[in-house]
């Protein structure tokens, strides 16, 4: 192992040789009573599997294709729908933020800060992020090499904080197309820190449809377990009830009925991945 990071969230241990944890959700938050419907029922799956659940919604989807699409409720409004979630669901979220300015409004509710794949390189927000003391998850851009990500760490390291989190979201590959070097997960893992699979934004074909993103649902699976075998901390999987009407990016979200069978097949490849990572 290369001096192997261990992050806490809660009663929730992450690293790459414990058991695989999930982040999951709805791409954006909605309404209140849609995040807690998800929320409770992605709480339900993971526990029927004894698997520790992250719940991630966005308040603000910034980078929209198009300047019409929605974007998500705001900052203020998700601020006690987070709270209400951490209280009746009672697991950690995980929510993007896009400027510095949301930094220390939104750390004040949830657990782990996400920085969006177009803006892992930018300084100001990493530093503030990271000097709100919480954990940061990293996105990879799809334009950056695995070894790259050392200089992002840097970054929140010199600040201060050693809570980080390292996600791959797959590679651009020509145009409208994303491709996973599985090879990207071990080199992240040589830095210590846990490394995170994004199997639905892996499968996504960037502005593919013109005015919106398009994505191909039927590689979430085989990517997911794919990268579960190699051995990785957690899984990150945006999923909802019913994808194919939602505001963003559903042609990439797996749909919630399909939650548990992948949990299912996953949790064998896991153990197996983690069996020989001991």
């Amino acid at each position: 192992m290369h001096n192997l990071k261990q992050i806490a969230v809660g009663n929730i241990k992450i690293a790459n040789n414990l058991p695989l944890v999930l982040i999951a959700g709805p791409c954006q938050m909605e309404s209140k009573e849609h995040a807690l419907y998800m929320a409770k029922a992605i709480k339900d799956i993971a526990d029927s599997h004894s698997m520790s659940l992250i719940f991630k919604t966005s308040f603000d989807k910034a980078n929209r294709t198009s300047i019409g699409a929605k974007r998500g409720i705001g900052i203020e409004a998700s601020i006690p729908i987070f709270a209400q979630i951490k209280e009746e669901i009672g697991c950690p979220i995980l929510t993007d933020v896009h400027s510095p300015e949301q930094c220390n409004i939104i750390a004040k509710v949830v657990d782990i800060l996400q920085i969006p794949a177009f803006l892992c390189r930018q300084t100001d927000l990493l530093i503030t992020a990271a000097n709100t003391g919480k954990i940061i998850n990293i996105k990879k851009g799809q334009f950056l090499a695995p070894w790259d990500v050392k200089n992002i760490i840097s970054k929140i390291e010199l600040s201060g904080n050693e809570q980080i989190l390292l996600t791959e979201r797959g590679v651009s590959f020509g145009y409208n197309t994303l491709i996973n070097d599985m090879r990207g997960l071990e080199i992240m893992k040589e830095t210590g820190y846990p490394v995170v699979f994004d199997a639905t934004h892996s499968v996504q074909q960037p502005g593919g449809l013109g005015n919106q993103s398009g994505g191909q649902r039927q590689f979430i699976k085989p990517l997911a377990r794919a990268a579960t075998s190699i051995g990785i901390a957690a899984l990150f999987i945006e999923t909802h009830d019913n994808p194919d009407i939602a505001p963003s990016d559903g042609s990439c979200m797996l749909h919630i009925d399909d939650l548990n069978q992948l949990l299912m097949e996953i949790k064998e490849f896991d153990n197996v991945a983690k069996k020989f990572a001991n």
